[in-house]
């Protein structure tokens, strides 16, 4: 028998803006199939119309390309499957449960709101542990389990509201092999009799989420650990469908954990650490909250992820870094852990500082030019280029580059009182004196190395160890006390403005330091 081609799904609901959790569900969907050779498709599971919030689909479309995460066929590009919005799916759906009807593994329940509640109280009082709708409760219930056919096929036709349900076998056992977990066992008892088809004529997440994987053919079904309770009732579907052959593989992913480890990762985790927790920014259509995205946070998408895949996956070795295609190549189910992954902002900002470190410097002036514009900071190419050969392996995001070399664009007004108080001493007034002289006859192409001979010679002829002032004179140019390459950062200055900061310290810091 030949193997079928692998073809995944991602499957989000359009309710609000894509979780870091979702988006690694579908990098690692991604992942597998692209290994594998196979496709990704995307569905939009739009199935509660209640929670759809408008432009989430487009967001999710975004934050995947943005990621790229390429789909091989969805809602956007097509396919021979479509339509890939399940709203748009609504009327094929009714015949499978109709089927399961007829098959006796489903029934029609014309219980109201109001009962269902008293049934939920009546099993309270009795204190029954499960209080559900199942092999038992159902048969105390307005179904057509418990009426005639003749009174069932009334209440249909008068027009009376119903649901499908799914008539849970008792005592069966359930097995599937997940590739993550092994071998899960459950027995039916543990679960209810589903809703499959709602009142309105739309259907429940389960039931859609079956009849499509299986009429577009899908091999895996990899996903979030939340749906793991789902699967069991998933498998009997396949088998009361009469699918089981054709049965996808289950992959339950691991959830994404807090800072802390406590607990499942949440927005309000993200707003009380002050991180992001999304792809992209989002902003809520009815409140206008702004949540940050990590895009517009200034993370760049290979970093992302990068930082993502390694939240619950690793390849077996101490490479952290990884291309998508070396992802790609390096993934298997047998390295994603079963335990949670712990949600670490600080391993995120590291990811985007190596990607940052060896990003080309044509594209890094692109994208900061504008923000020194918005400073009202006039720069050219040339300037901007030493700026991020000085910076650009000192920060995390190409941002902090601006933000960290506004000391180059004006002398400073106050000077690190600690390291003044400690470093501004008669020998060092005495070097800075001597080296300003220096610059004032200096000649040469006033490069950092030329700098660096001029002042050297400066101190060895002074008796003045270049160690004992190196500080001081920081202190004196950049206002700082610690910092980049001090002889870079005085060749980007250029002379006379190292000269006039040399100046200007020397005149300030004796009474800076009297004052403190």
């Amino acid at each position: 028998m030949n193997k079928l081609p692998v073809r995944v799904r991602f499957a989000p609901s359009p309710t609000g803006p894509l979780h870091a959790g979702g988006v690694r569900t579908a990098l690692y969907n991604y992942l597998f199939a692209r290994q594998q050779g196979g496709q990704m498709l995307l569905r939009i599971e739009d199935t509660d119309q209640n929670r759809y919030v408008p432009g989430a689909e487009a967001y999710i479309l975004e934050a995947l390309q943005w990621l790229g995460i390429e789909i091989d066929e969805g809602p956007q590009n097509g396919g021979p499957h479509a339509p890939y919005r399940q709203s748009e799916r609504k009327e094929m759906y009714r015949q499978y449960a109709e089927k399961l009807i007829a098959d006796g593994k489903a029934y029609y329940a014309f219980d109201t709101a109001e009962e269902l509640d008293a049934m939920r109280k009546r099993l309270e009082e009795a204190k029954v542990a499960a209080i559900q709708y199942n092999a038992i409760t159902r048969l105390e219930m307005k179904n057509s389990l418990t009426l005639s056919p003749e009174e069932t096929k009334s209440r249909l036709e008068s027009g009376e509201p119903y649901v499908i349900r799914m008539k849970i076998m008792p005592k069966e056992d359930i097995r599937f092999n997940d590739l993550i977990r092994g071998w899960v066992v459950v027995h039916s008892s543990q679960i209810d009799d589903k809703v499959l088809l709602k009142s309105d004529g739309m259907p429940t997440y389960h039931l859609a989420n079956i009849v499509d994987d299986h009429l577009m053919g899908i091999t895996h079904v990899i996903r979030g650990e939340e749906w793991l309770p789902s699967a069991p009732l998933h498998v009997l579907l396949y088998r009361y469908l009469g699918w089981e052959s054709t049965m996808p593989q289950f992959a339950h992913l691991p959830l994404l954990l807090k800072p802390d480890g406590n607990g499942k990762l949440s927005k309000r985790d993200a707003d009380l650490g002050g991180f992001p927790i999304f792809p992209l920014q989002w902003t809520d259509p009815v409140t206008g909250d702004v949540a940050r995205g990590f895009r517009e946070e200034g993370y760049s998408p290979e970093a992302t992820a990068n930082f993502l895949a390694l939240l619950g996956w690793n390849a077996g070795t101490e490479q952290e870094i990884f291309s998508m295609d070396e992802m790609i190549k390096a993934f298997s189910f047998d390295r994603v852990h079963k335990a949670g992954a712990r949600f670490d902002i600080q391993k995120a900002n590291w990811f985007n500082q190596q990607y940052l470190k060896f990003k080309d410097d044509a594209a890094i002036v692109a994208e900061i030019k504008p923000l020194y514009a918005a400073k009202g900071i006039e720069v050219n190419d040339e300037q901007v280029i030493q700026i991020v050969h000085l910076l650009k392996d000192r920060v995390h995001f190409t941002k902090e580059i601006v933000s960290e070399s506004e000391f180059l664009f004006s002398a400073p007004e106050v000077y690190d009182q600690d390291v003044a108080v400690k470093k501004w001493n008669e020998e060092a007034v005495n070097a800075i004196s001597g080296f300003k002289e220096t610059l004032e006859g200096f000649e040469g192409d006033f490069v950092a190395d030329n700098i660096k001979h001029a002042l050297a010679d400066k101190m060895e002829a002074s008796g003045i160890k270049m160690g004992k002032i190196m500080q001081a004179l920081r202190l004196a140019v950049t206002g700082a006390g610690a910092g980049p390459d001090l002889m870079v950062i005085m060749e980007i200055l250029g002379k006379q403005e190292v000269i006039s900061r040399l100046t200007q310290a020397l005149d300030r810091l004796p009474a800076q330091i009297r004052l403190a």
